[in-house]
């Protein structure tokens, strides 16, 4: 395994019955033929960490690269630098990790690359030919057999910065999607992640549901802070005006079109205190 690679830590982690198949037999698939998965879906329910935890279930080795810090085609790989008033040229973890035999290579929010072109270099790397010529060391890079390419995606006016996906790297990939748990699986999943109580857990998926009918967005992401910061002994009005970002009128006129009353639910007063 390629220094900078890891192999990721277990953690819980619920997918669909039929997300779960196609990752499975995608990793079958890929000691075959290339295997690229591209996650689709709402910020904050797992997208990235679905590629760490598919390597984590299959002990492989795993890298995440960030695409939006890309600028050029083929900074992925290396660079030119100056060295004792002599030019050499250095290798990046990304050449490194795509030559791991199983690796597990994450291609991070793909469309929010700074210039859409710095993607160029990834079309050989992402077809059949899963090979990269590069100049500086007069080489055709491999990528070793067995290795599986993820990469997200945020998608829509709401997400700055971002490009539509160009046609070529998008046909390149299978597609699955990851959205907001079912209840039963979100219960658990803050018990799991969280150790909070089952009857607190249901609450607060009560809760959330409620606030989502009420079109305020609550991710997994933020499902669980708002659990993690309710066992650090925040009380749930803190939590969920900290971690949603709305005000305390809003979040109780939310509240009330759910059949929760604030003063039971989230407490009658606001105190004050020094920093």
């Amino acid at each position: 395994m390629s220094e900078g690679m890891i192999i990721p830590e277990k953690k819980p982690f619920f997918v669909s019955k039929t997300t779960k198949d196609c990752l499975e037999s995608a990793a079958k698939m890929s000691q075959i033929r290339p295997q690229n998965i591209l996650v689709k879906g709402m910020q904050g329910c797992g997208k990235s960490e679905l590629a760490e935890q598919f390597a984590a279930r299959l002990q492989r080795p795993f890298a995440g690269f960030q695409v939006g810090l890309l600028a050029e085609s083929g900074q992925l790989f290396g660079q030119q630098v100056l060295r004792n008033n002599n030019v050499h040229y250095e290798k990046f973890l990304f050449t490194d990790a795509i030559q791991v035999k199983d690796a597990v290579i994450l291609l991070d929010e793909i469309n929010r690359a700074e210039n859409p072109k710095a993607l160029n270099a990834l079309f050989s790397v992402l077809d059949d030919r899963r090979t990269i010529w590069i100049d500086e060391v007069h080489k055709l890079i491999p990528v070793a057999p067995g290795a599986i390419f993820f990469a997200t995606i945020n998608e829509g006016a709401d997400f700055t910065g971002t490009d539509t996906l160009d046609a070529a790297i998008s046909d390149r990939f299978f597609v699955v999607e990851m959205g907001v748990l079912p209840e039963e699986q979100e219960r658990e999943l803050l018990v799991q992640r969280t150790g909070i109580g089952m009857d607190e857990a249901t609450n607060l998926v009560s809760v959330f549901n409620g606030i989502r009918r009420g079109d305020v967005q609550v991710s997994t992401r933020k499902a669980l802070t708002v659990a993690e910061l309710i066992q650090t002994g925040l009380d749930l009005r803190e939590a969920f005006i900290f971690t949603l970002g709305i005000n305390r009128d809003e979040l109780e006129k939310i509240l009330i079109s759910i059949h929760l009353t604030t003063e039971e639910e989230m407490g009658t007063t606001e105190e004050w205190t020094l920093l």
